[in-house]
């Protein structure tokens, strides 16, 4: 059976999964929002594409609305001029009444078919009008998505893999750790923007919080007797000797550090 590990060992590995962990934060930060914003654009863009897809459709549909009712005008002529033709022959006056309301329901067929060409029209050109200002937009975010993807996949291809190096490193280490202390250090480090969990004392004060740390408290900490952590911020306090005896990490990411323009 292993023998188990010493508090200072304990804070040597939580203090080497920090050091990688802010590295991996460091490249993060160089990525900024941009995958954030890629992947809202590309949902804007799908958005954008289903409305025009749709209204589309809906002009599509009222065209061959347009069509239908055209159509109704031109079988209701046809109607009339044979009805016309027939009012000739007529023989008495029941012949007559009954052509003379077929006319007349024949030329309100045309009125509203008329009417409801006139009203698909406007519709069509109101769709029209809200279809040019979607495609116009969605031209402007795919020429955004396509210039924020080249900037993303620049610097990925410089980060790439340096950033996969680290995560790996990053499980290596974590495997070591004890489970327990792993769950507490998450939970410090997703609980600050700054992914901090365990810093050095810098000038008397928490590296974290910057408060002032006791003279006593100081002495304890240099000690590694127990695994101490500040009562502000609740993040773990290492001092600097153990800093300086973490060591052969060959963490350095500089060579990525500059993107060119």
């Amino acid at each position: 059976m292993a023998a188990e590990l010493t508090v200072a060992e304990k804070l040597k590995q939580l203090y080497e999964l920090q050091m990688i962990d802010s590295q991996i934060n460091k490249i993060e930060i160089l990525k900024g929002e941009l995958p954030v914003e890629v992947e809202d654009l590309s949902d804007e863009i799908q958005g954008l594409d289903t409305r025009v897809k749709r209204l589309q459709n809906q002009v599509k549909e009222q065209e061959q609305e347009a069509i239908k009712q055209q159509a109704n005008i031109t079988e209701a002529e046809n109607l009339i001029q044979r009805y016309q033709r027939q009012l000739d022959n007529v023989k008495n006056n029941r012949e007559f009444e009954a052509l003379t309301k077929e006319l007349d329901m024949q030329r309100l067929e045309i009125q509203l078919s008329e009417k409801k060409i006139r009203s698909i029209k406007t519709e069509i050109q109101t769709r029209e009008e809200a279809l040019a200002i979607a495609e116009e937009r969605m031209a402007v975010k795919l020429k955004e998505l396509e210039a924020k993807k080249v900037e993303l996949d620049k610097i990925i291809e410089k980060t790439e893999k340096e950033e996969q190096r680290l995560r790996d490193l990053s499980k290596k280490v974590c495997a070591n750790v004890e489970e327990r202390l792993v769950k507490g250090y998450d939970k410090i480090r997703h609980s600050y923007r700054n992914g901090l969990a365990v810093v050095t004392i810098e000038r008397n004060a928490c590296g974290g919080c910057f408060n002032k740390i006791t003279p006593q408290l100081q002495l304890e900490i240099a000690q590694r007797k127990k695994i101490i952590a500040c009562e502000h911020c609740g993040r773990i306090l290492v001092d600097d000797q153990l800093v300086s005896e973490v060591a052969g990490l060959n963490l350095e990411t500089s060579s990525m550090m500059e993107i060119d323009e």
